[in-house]
């Protein structure tokens, strides 16, 4: 599916993987799947991966680990919103018009997003399509 069916800018499938390379250099980011009602939250660097046998293949070394199905996606959207009363900046990647998963800024300790991560997400939305 090429067309954004909502308003955030996005990024096309195919930068999945790029993106995600990029983002396990980031340092602590918060990554959510929810699914069947259930929310599953990992807080910490997003594990480095690589492709083999059709998935794209996460090996953490805190324990996040898994297999994505990186081309079934239909396109990443970039999101910024308020979220209980701060702002968060987060990719939520995207198939059948549904997230299957996202991965959220990091805060420091004071609970602020992490300034680089801002600016690289910033710049991530420039390069993002807006249709």
């Amino acid at each position: 599916m090429d067309a954004n069916t909502s308003s955030h800018p996005y990024l096309p499938a195919d930068q999945a993987e790029s993106l995600l390379s990029d983002i396990a250099t980031w340092g602590n980011t918060t990554t959510i799947i929810i699914h069947g009602g259930s929310v599953f939250e990992f807080k910490g660097d997003f594990p480095e991966g690589k492709n083999a046998q059709g998935y794209y293949n996460l090996k953490g070394k805190t324990g996040f680990e898994g297999h994505l199905k990186l081309d079934t996606l239909d396109r990443i959207e970039l999101i910024t919103k308020l979220h209980r009363g701060r702002l968060s900046h987060a990719f939520s990647f995207i198939k059948d018009d549904e997230a299957v998963f996202k991965i959220f800024l990091g805060r420091d300790a004071d609970g602020n997003l992490i300034e680089p991560q801002v600016a690289r997400f910033h710049q991530l939305e420039e390069t993002a399509k807006n249709d």
